[in-house]
């Protein structure tokens, strides 16, 4: 194979185009913002959709799972609780042939169900995919993404769908691209980053591909935070206030001495900030049962452990907690139990509810402690927080005096997705004109000549 023949086939590898068809006509319920997405992810066939939380990502993978469905069956891959609201959701915009299974009925025409029973299904029997809050795709060494990846290699349409993708995490941006069929993770980075320093973990984009890699990834994705970003009008997608305020829990030596440590130090590592977390745990459960029963509105607490979570639950008359343990009908009860007001005070984590969830009867969210985990606290605030709710919504975290390190953290965290995002909605609009709609490799321009050594010729 000549080298001009092997780039011309790489080039044909990276194109993925499977149009649905020509002419569509999309439901009317859709926003303009809605309908210029979903229209241009049925051209591509295959695409990702980075959607801020509330602005309709069920509406629009419900429309383009509608239209793929004309072609044969598409499955829905969801978290708990989210696939029976995703149904719910597919009533009420009229797509009648949508249904919630735990094993296949080979008739179902639009099947949604959960991640953790995808071998419940045979991939081959749909021609198409949905991955709702697909961040679940975020770490290249996780069996999950392993499986959906293989599972869905020969499936000719597939959609992705979440709100941000990691701060700063580009591995999650590659990830989405494999299960594309764009790009393997391995040869984005090869062209686009390079090693930061030692470590062969840690990956850089290259700074004169800043560019180039932002119109790659608008070329199989839209990233969008409000409706303008698309030059849509913003009416009726302004979020109300959002007051973030902390309660500080002092940390003495004598609580150190308590948990076995001779001084209480600044939580700068793991096993600082669980120690941290064991020795404050009295004060933190207090303080949130203290900011619950101070009123009758409904109230989320998301916790990291579970000795936490149970402080907290005994501390507030009628609050139900979900745990990783509870069986899989016991956690939808409660969850659906909150979303309808049967319950007041939910306890949980964001690892177990931080995704998906409409949750705008709710403005008042606490955090039982301070977290590294930026993706999970944002989910979690915005399962409040988002376009639909109509009170300002307080956020009140609750961590000792030695968490400064982490609170930090969050924070440059924070400012990374912020750049991200930004970074990528200014380009967001190009994948829509159709200017880079396929995914092509940087072409191969020489500047300067070059001097074949004798001996190599």
């Amino acid at each position: 194979m000549s080298y001009d023949a092997f780039i011309a086939e790489r080039e044909s590898r990276a194109t993925v185009g499977y149009p649905v068809a020509s002419g569509l006509e999309l439901a009317g319920h859709l926003f303009d913002h809605q309908r210029m997405i979903v229209q241009w992810a049925l051209d591509r066939g295959r695409a990702c959709i980075f959607a801020d939380t509330g602005l309709g990502k069920s509406a629009m993978q419900l429309e383009w799972a509608r239209h793929v469905a004309t072609h044969g069956r598409v499955l829905i891959l969801a978290p708990l609780a989210v696939a029976e609201q995703t149904v719910a959701e597919a009533r009420r915009f009229g797509v009648e042939s949508v249904a919630y299974l735990r094993d296949d009925d080979g008739t179902t025409q639009i099947v949604v169900t959960n991640y953790d029973i995808l071998d419940h299904f045979d991939a081959a029997s749909f021609v198409g995919v949905v991955l709702d809050e697909s961040s679940i795709l975020k770490s290249y060494t996780g069996a999950t993404r392993n499986a959906i990846i293989a599972a869905f290699r020969d499936t000719p349409y597939r959609l992705a769908c979440t709100a941000t993708p990691a701060p700063n995490d580009f591995t999650e941006l590659g990830n989405h691209s494999e299960f594309l069929g764009v790009r393997s993770r391995v040869e984005m980075l090869a062209e686009y980053f390079v090693h930061d320093g030692g470590s062969t973990a840690d990956w850089r984009l290259k700074g004169h591909a800043v560019g180039p890699f932002w119109r790659w990834v608008c070329s199989w994705a839209v990233v969008i935070r409000r409706p303008s970003d698309l030059g849509c009008e913003d009416g009726g997608y302004d979020l109300p206030p959002l007051h973030m305020r902390e309660v500080v829990i002092p940390v003495s030596h004598d609580d150190a001495h308590a948990v076995g440590l001779l001084f209480a130090p600044q939580a700068t590592t793991l096993s600082d900030q669980r120690a941290t977390r064991r020795m404050t745990m009295e004060g933190r459960a207090w303080a949130a049962a203290d900011l619950a029963n101070g009123h009758d509105r409904p109230v989320v607490v998301w916790c990291e452990l579970n000795a936490e979570a149970d402080e907290i639950e005994d501390r507030i008359p009628g609050a139900v907690q979900i745990r990783g343990s509870d069986d899989v009908d016991a956690k939808r009860r409660a969850l659906v139990g909150f979303a309808d007001g049967s319950i007041r005070v939910l306890v949980t984590k964001p690892s177990i509810a931080g995704f998906g969830l409409n949750w705008q009867h709710c403005s008042d969210v606490v955090f039982a402690g301070a977290s590294h985990s930026f993706e999970q606290t944002y989910q979690a605030i915005r399962r409040c927080w988002r376009f639909g709710q109509r009170s300002p919504v307080t956020v009140t975290v609750i961590r000792a005096s030695t968490e400064d390190a982490i609170v930090a953290n969050y924070r440059r965290k924070e400012a990374d997705a912020e750049r991200l995002a930004a970074e990528a909605v200014a380009l967001a609009s190009e994948a829509l004109t159709g200017i880079a709609r396929a995914s092509r490799w940087n072409a191969y321009q020489p500047s300067q000549p070059m001097t074949i050594p004798g001996w190599m010729r």
